[in-house]
């Protein structure tokens, strides 16, 4: 094993990016600790304490004794609020109140700036307390061009916008082909923060960035969206086909009172693994330029 100690500054940062962008969210102590002993070793010295509590609790029909106070289960064992509040968020693994609140949030945004910052704000999702950054739309929102992407990259989540690294520069050739570039769209991810390790998101992640990335299309009421990536297509098309079986294909998207034409096609990153790919995403590229001229998006 290197010891750190061995290693130059560069090569250091070089190993550090190199394990961020491997998902590695937790460094190991030099040594091995066993958690199960000590699990086992909490519980025990919980045990007394438990005990006591136990033993100084009323029984049924007794009254604790004058001045003698009233010990609630556990009490021992529960820490004070200031306590807790002093140990900082957790992480929040989402659930149906979570789901609410996330609803609640997204309805109440009236703009795209108020709905940054309440994503930016919101703390009931585990995906943000191992990101970097929060991902929100980027661009114009008067365009009437929406193209919407998976989850953010490594990449992503260290620039703090979507489409970055290599993916994103050949995500820029890719407009540029059909007369357009990022600025003049509205370029967004379905997921706001990067999950650990690139894993696909659960289905209780997805259902609390749901309102999110709809109230993103409501508020720009975009004329026609580009759907890049697997997870992206899934998402909105509610089917379990792969991409290649839901590309090229126009479909309508229902959000609010909204009901938008939308095409999918292979993310960027996919054309960097498969290059062989390329010939399909420009024809779903000149499919998506043909729409936008005829919606009068995109002049001839």
């Amino acid at each position: 094993m290197i010891s750190a100690t061995d290693l130059s500054p560069a090569e250091l940062a070089a190993l550090l990016h190199f394990h961020a962008d491997a998902g590695v969210e937790w460094l190991l102590e030099e040594e091995a600790i066993d958690r199960f002993a000590e699990f086992e070793a909490m519980k025990a010295a919980r045990r007394p304490a438990a005990a006591q509590a136990q033993q100084q609790r009323p029984t049924a029909g007794e009254h604790p004794a004058p001045g003698q106070a009233q010990v609630r289960p556990n009490a021992a064992a529960r820490p004070a609020p200031a306590e807790r509040a002093a140990s900082g968020p957790q992480p929040a693994i989402p659930d149906g109140e979570a789901v609410q609140q996330a609803r609640f949030v997204a309805e109440t945004a009236r703009s795209l700036v108020e709905l940054k910052t309440a994503i930016e704000a919101f703390n009931s999702c585990n995906l943000k307390h191992s990101a970097r950054s929060t991902i929100f739309a980027s661009g114009d929102a008067e365009s009437g061009i929406m193209v919407i992407g998976s989850a953010p990259s490594a990449e992503d989540d260290r620039e703090g916008m979507p489409f970055s690294g290599k993916s994103g520069q050949l995500f820029d050739k890719m407009l540029a082909a059909i007369g357009l570039k990022r600025s003049a769209i509205l370029l967004t991810q379905v997921i706001p923060w990067r999950p650990p390790g690139n894993r696909a998101p659960s289905a209780a992640e997805m259902d609390i960035c749901r309102p999110f990335i709809e109230r993103q299309i409501a508020l720009a009421e975009p004329k026609a969206i580009l759907l890049l990536g697997n997870f992206s297509a899934r998402f909105f098309f509610g089917e379990n086909d792969t991409i290649h079986g839901l590309r090229g294909r126009w479909k309508e998207i229902a959000v609010a009172d909204c009901v938008i034409p939308a095409i999918a096609s292979l993310h960027p990153q996919d054309l960097l693994t498969a290059p062989v790919n390329k010939r399909l995403a420009w024809n779903d590229l000149l499919a998506f330029q043909a729409k936008l001229k005829s919606l009068s998006l995109l002049r001839n």
